[in-house]
């Protein structure tokens, strides 16, 4: 049914051919120079020299609690937000690198509790994407998990990685009015509040009630 699946990209990676790569920096993160051809929907190929971020994995969980119709959420400097306008103190989602030997989901439990003192429920995929295909590799799984915020707030993080986190809980409704008026304005905030907006009632009902508190392993 070409309507389940309305687009297929021409090609693959098999259609890219990087002939060259060289490491220009190679720290927290890599900086890399890339050398490549790659074929052209006209039927030729292109030779480019492209500089690329690249950067590992990483995980975003939003925590929403469905008893309270809130969210929690960290705020913390940000260097990437050095000249923002209002402050490079961004509020966002819990989320963290993926170490060697970790899955997601346990990158997203980890996380929950270093940056925000919270144990999370049942781990629901929202997307995978990529936070700026044009010149960075990263690729970020987005979850949503059921969190009981009555205890949860104040200041946390690791203190030896530099971590400075406070912790906040938002009704619902706040928290979708600042992504409208775009008071919140990272990628992964952005995206699983309006996933959270246009899922809210199906998931207060499926996570509401005392089966909220059930921790899966």
């Amino acid at each position: 049914n070409p309507m389940s699946n309305p687009w297929q990209p021409e090609f693959t990676t098999a259609d890219v051919e990087v002939t060259e790569q060289e490491v220009l920096f190679d720290g927290f993160f890599q900086l890399k120079k890339l050398h490549l051809t790659h074929r052209t929907f006209a039927g030729g190929n292109v030779t480019l020299e492209r500089e690329l971020f690249w950067r590992d994995d990483a995980v975003a969980v939003l925590l929403y609690d469905p008893d309270r119709d809130a969210v929690v959420m960290v705020e913390q400097f940000r260097p990437g937000a050095i000249d923002h306008p209002r402050s490079p103190w961004l509020l966002e989602v819990v989320a963290g690198m993926v170490e060697p030997g970790e899955q997601p989901e346990q990158v997203a439990r980890r996380e929950a509790r270093e940056e925000a003192g919270a144990t999370l429920g049942e781990l629901m995929p929202i997307t995978r994407y990529m936070s700026s295909p044009g010149g960075s590799r990263e690729y970020l799984s987005l979850y949503c998990a059921p969190v009981d915020s009555s205890t949860l707030g104040g200041i946390h993080g690791l203190e030896d990685e530099g971590e400075d986190i406070r912790v906040h809980t938002l009704p619902v409704q706040q928290a979708f009015a600042l992504v409208a008026n775009g008071s919140i304005d990272n990628a992964a905030s952005i995206i699983s509040l309006q996933w959270l907006q246009l899922n809210h009632s199906r998931l207060k009902q499926h996570w509401e009630g005392p089966d909220e508190v059930e921790v899966c392993a």
